[in-house]
C-alpha cells in the first residue's frame, strides 16, 4: 500500500495523531496521560480482527496489558455500559482506549464517565440540556484515548457520546467537556478492512455533519469552512475508497472529513440527524447509512431556507448547476455507493411514523434545521423519505 500522505500533529480541538502507521505510538501516548492499565473498548466485529491484535501487541509490549471489552451494540445502549463498567472496576483500569467506530468511540466514553461517579448519578442524567453536565464529578472522569477506525462518526473529536436507553428506544446525547479524548489517534491503514457497506454509511455520516452544520442558521464561521472543505473531501474521495479499499491517500482525506464534521457540527445538526436518531433507536439501521437515506429529502425540504448558500456550496465544490446541481450529485453518490432509495426499503413502517414524528421533534438536533420543524411538516417529511 503506497500512499503520499505526510504524519502530521494538530491540536484542534484536541491533540490528533494524524498518519499512516501512527497506532505504533499507542502505548506512548497511553503513557503520555497517565495510564498504566488502559482498557480497550471496541465492538464484537472489531475484537477478532488483526488491527485490534495489533493495537494490543502495543500496548502489551509496553506493559499495559491487553484488556479487552468488545460487548457493544451497534446503538449502544446503558446495559452495555454497565457490563463495560463492571470489567473496568473488576481489572482495576485507570483509562479507556476507545477503538473501532461511533458504537466503541461513544460506549467507551460512557465507560470513562460513569465508572466512578457517586452510585444515584445516572447516566441520563447527564444529557446534553443546560448545564447538566455539571452533576458529574468531572475529578472521577478517566482519561480517554480515542482510535477511529471508520471514517463517519468523529466522535473522536467530540465531547459527547450517544447512547440509546433501552426501555424508551430513545438515542441520548451524553456530553461533558472532559469526554473529549485526550489524545486521537488518526490512522488511514486502521479503516482499509471496513465492509464497503460501512465504508459507504460512515463516510455519508461525515457528508450529513458537514452539510447540516454547513446549513444550521446559527453563527459560527470556523464550522462554516471547516464544513465546506469536509464536503469535498467526502465529494472527492468517498467513491474512490469504495472503489478501492487500498487506497491510502483517499482514506485519509475521509478520516480527515469525518474529524472535520464533528468539529463543524458544534455549528448545529438538523432533520437529517433528528429522523435518522429516532429510526436508530426503533429499527437499529446503521446510522450513517440512514442519514444519507433521508438526506436528499431533508435538502428539498430545507430548500426555501438554503437554497443560495447551496449553490454558494456548489460553486466552490466545482459543481454546476446551483442547488439543483447539488441535489443530483448526491443522488448519483447515493446511487454509487448502493444506498437504500427510502425509508421502507430500510423496514420502516408507515404504522410508526406518527411515532417517529414525536421522537424526532424530542431530538435535540432539530433545534439547528435551517426551517423550524413542526409536528406537521416533520410528519409530512417522514411521509416523503418513504
Amino acid at each position: 500500500m503506497t500512499h503520499s500522505v505526510p504524519n502530521r500533529n494538530w491540536s484542534y480541538p484536541t491533540a490528533i495523531k494524524f498518519g499512516v502507521g501512527r497506532i505504533a505510538e499507542l502505548a506512548e501516548h497511553a503513557a503520555s496521560v497517565g495510564l498504566k492499565k488502559p482498557l480497550l473498548v471496541t465492538d464484537k466485529a472489531l475484537a477478532s480482527l488483526p488491527i485490534t491484535a495489533a493495537a494490543l501487541d502495543v500496548l502489551d509490549k509496553a506493559g499495559m496489558g491487553r484488556a479487552v471489552f468488545s460487548e457493544v451494540d451497534p446503538n449502544p445502549n446503558e446495559a452495555n455500559m454497565a457490563a463495560g463498567i463492571a470489567v473496568y472496576k473488576a481489572g482495576g483500569h485507570d483509562g479507556v482506549i476507545c477503538f473501532g467506530g461511533g458504537s466503541a468511540l461513544d460506549l467507551g466514553k460512557m465507560i470513562a464517565l460513569m465508572a466512578h461517579q457517586r452510585a444515584d448519578l445516572s447516566v441520563w442524567d447527564l444529557e446534553d440540556i443546560d448545564d447538566w453536565y455539571t452533576r458529574a464529578d468531572a475529578s472521577k472522569i478517566a482519561p480517554i484515548i480515542a482510535v477511529p477506525t471508520t471514517a463517519g462518526t468523529g466522535s473522536e473529536v467530540g465531547r459527547a457520546g450517544v447512547l440509546t436507553n433501552s426501555a424508551t428506544h430513545k438515542k441520548k446525547i451524553i456530553f461533558h467537556p472532559k469526554l473529549m479524548p485526550a489524545v486521537t489517534i488518526c490512522d488511514p491503514a486502521l479503516t482499509v478492512g471496513m465492509p464497503r457497506f460501512i465504508t459507504a454509511g460512515t463516510g455519508m455520516d461525515a457528508l450529513a455533519h458537514c452539510l447540516e452544520a454547513y446549513s444550521s442558521p446559527f453563527y459560527h464561521p470556523m464550522s462554516q469552512g471547516i464544513a465546506l472543505e469536509g464536503m469535498r473531501l467526502v465529494f472527492e474521495n468517498l467513491p474512490k475508497v469504495y472503489d478501492n479499499p487500498n487506497d491510502l491517500d483517499a482514506r485519509a482525506h475521509m478520516m480527515s472529513a469525518a474529524a472535520m464534521g464533528a468539529v463543524a457540527f458544534q455549528k448545529g445538526l438538523g432533520a437529517i440527524h433528528s429522523l435518522s436518531h429516532p429510526i436508530g433507536a426503533v429499527y437499529n439501521t446503521h446510522h450513517g447509512t440512514t442519514n444519507a437515506v433521508v438526506m436528499p429529502m431533508v435538502l428539498e425540504f430545507n430548500r426555501p431556507a438554503i437554497e443560495d448558500r447551496i449553490k454558494a456550496a456548489a460553486a466552490y465544490l466545482g459543481i454546476d448547476g446551483g442547488f439543483a446541481g447539488f441535489h443530483d450529485q448526491i443522488m448519483e453518490l447515493r446511487s454509487k455507493l448502493n444506498i437504500p432509495e427510502n425509508l421502507s426499503a430500510m423496514g420502516v413502517q408507515y404504522g410508526d411514523l406518527d411515532r417517529l414524528t414525536e421522537m424526532a421533534l424530542e431530538d435535540p438536533s432539530c433545534g439547528g434545521n435551517p426551517i423550524p420543524m413542526t409536528q406537521a411538516n416533520t410528519r409530512a417529511l417522514f411521509d416523503s423519505c418513504m
